[in-house]
């Protein structure tokens, strides 16, 4: 239990410490007008107030990531309790923080535009193929887990193959997904948080202070080491980054952070709304974590469940450590958590395509057969994993892999707006090439990339990591050489 209450107290401290010396950095100035006032329409652009806007952030970025990631990622051992909070607070906190300030500073615009901005038409085109590829999975993983929780531990039927039940959960969602993603923020979003967010927040509670109460036995990292821990022989570099992604630094919550920042009314809600909301996911996944590993020292779980069935762990965790009602509400905790990104990740998709494709989404008419066309496409891709006994599988990966590439790109837009604003740029550059080394290394070994031998993946990795912080540095310096020639 020491490793874990270690954790916290670098998650709590780190947070208090770093997220002021973001804040520092950025400067935030409440007297100036946001894009919430200044662009006002009624749809997206509604000011809001910093607690429901705090509430909808961490509803957006918390999916079932920080839930089953963590699960999983424990078989890596306690040093999950040391690196989560770790990599939260200098990696996912001010990843999401920067995101969202970078803009509430220019107009609200959206992650894609951004990219344009500040790297470049180039890789503007290449950030849009991955961004799209990553919201297409987020909403499908985000309706396909969410539904087979709701029809295996609510209703308590079968969720491993396509029936009846299976179809109607998965329509119900589809159906709110689509009414969510169309109508004003404020209507559905602004409205329904609140209860979502009182279920979330109970269910996480629920489950820290059932470590304690319930005396499960969790592992010191000094005893275990850190070392071929895992029962199935993986890599802790780059599987673990790549397993607990949600949990420690997700490219995911930069499109969740610019679409808050169309209504967010002051810039010093920066810090509460992105930093700490980042900082409280860090915390659910430290929560399920210790479950996780305390599940398995008390023998109601095994590690194979884990690896295998995480979203059935949920369940046995859930129910005993709160009892059958209190485990249905943290249950339905983590199906909230899904359903509360899908919405957003679909309505973010929309708002993204139709900036790039320069479609007047004003026009009720025009977002509607945008959001359809996005919704026969998930449609699709849900079909296939489903019906494919390894299909969720490949999707689950490819999910996390496109999550961190993301990440790469988000990092380095914010180290050349730091770079062209004379702002410690290392502060993006370190956690930026570090992920650049994580989504190398997996993709050039793993089955679904190249397939390389670890030693090879290793070794080109580091290349292309250090020429990531290299071109980024050149590339941030250079623009500054020309504003300050002109």
């Amino acid at each position: 239990m020491a490793t874990f209450i270690i954790g916290l107290v670098i998650l709590i401290v780190g947070a208090a410490i770093y997220g002021s010396f973001c804040e520092r950095v950025m400067k935030p100035n409440s007297s100036a007008q946001t894009p919430a006032i200044k662009q006002r329409d009624g749809v997206d652009f509604v000011p809001m107030n910093k607690w429901k806007n705090c509430l909808i952030e961490l509803l957006n970025i918390a999916g079932t990531g920080p839930v089953l990631g963590p699960i999983q990622g424990i078989l890596f051992g306690p040093i999950a309790f040391i690196t989560i909070p770790i990599g939260c607070v200098i990696g996912g906190a001010f990843h999401d923080y920067m995101s969202g300030m970078i803009s509430l500073r220019n107009n609200g615009e959206q992650m894609p535009t951004l990219v344009k901005r500040f790297l470049g038409g180039g890789t503007y085109a290449v950030y849009n193929i991955f961004i799209c590829f990553l919201m297409l999975l987020v909403g499908t993983v985000f309706i396909y887990t969410p539904g087979d929780l709701f029809v295996a531990q609510i209703i308590g039927e079968d969720a491993s193959t396509l029936n009846s039940t299976v179809v109607m959960v998965y329509a119900a969602i589809f159906i709110y997904y689509l009414i969510a993603t169309l109508l004003p923020i404020d209507k559905i979003i602004g409205h329904i948080y609140p209860i979502f967010g009182a279920i979330l927040l109970l269910s996480a509670v629920g489950i820290f202070f059932g470590l304690f109460i319930n005396g499960y036995p969790l592992k010191e990292v000094w005893e275990v080491g850190i070392a071929n821990v895992h029962p199935y022989g993986e890599h802790f570099i780059p599987i673990f980054f790549i397993t607990v992604a949600c949990g420690i630094t997700s490219g995911f919550h930069s499109t969740q952070a610019t679409l808050i920042a169309r209504t967010v009314t002051n810039e010093k809600h920066g810090r509460l709304v992105y930093y700490n909301t980042m900082i409280a996911e860090g915390f659910i996944a430290m929560s399920w974590a210790g479950a996780a590993m305390g599940a398995v020292g008390s023998g109601i779980a095994t590690e194979e469940n884990l690896a295998k069935s995480a979203a059935v762990v949920v369940g046995i965790i859930a129910k005993d450590m709160l009892g059958s009602i209190g485990g249905m509400v943290a249950i339905l905790g983590v199906i909230v958590l899904a359903i509360t990104s899908g919405d957003t990740a679909l309505r973010s998709l929309r708002l993204m395509l139709g900036d790039a494709l320069h479609i007047d989404q004003h026009k009720k008419i025009n977002a509607f057969t945008l959001a359809f066309m996005l919704f026969a496409v998930v449609g699709v891709v849900l079909y296939y994993a489903k019906i494919d006994k390894s299909g969720f599988a490949l999707l689950w990966r490819y999910f996390s892999w496109a999550n961190e590439t993301i990440a790469v790109f988000a990092f380095a837009m914010i180290a050349v707006y730091m770079l062209k604003n004379n702002m410690p740029y290392l502060m993006a550059i370190i956690p930026g090439t570090f992920y650049a080394y994580i989504v190398s290394t997996y993709i050039l070994h793993a089955k679904i990339g190249f397939g390389f031998d670890y030693t090879i993946s290793y070794i080109l990795a580091a290349v292309c990591a250090g020429l990531y912080a290299f071109s980024i540095i050149k590339f941030g310096k250079s623009l500054t050489s020309k504003r300050n020639l002109n």
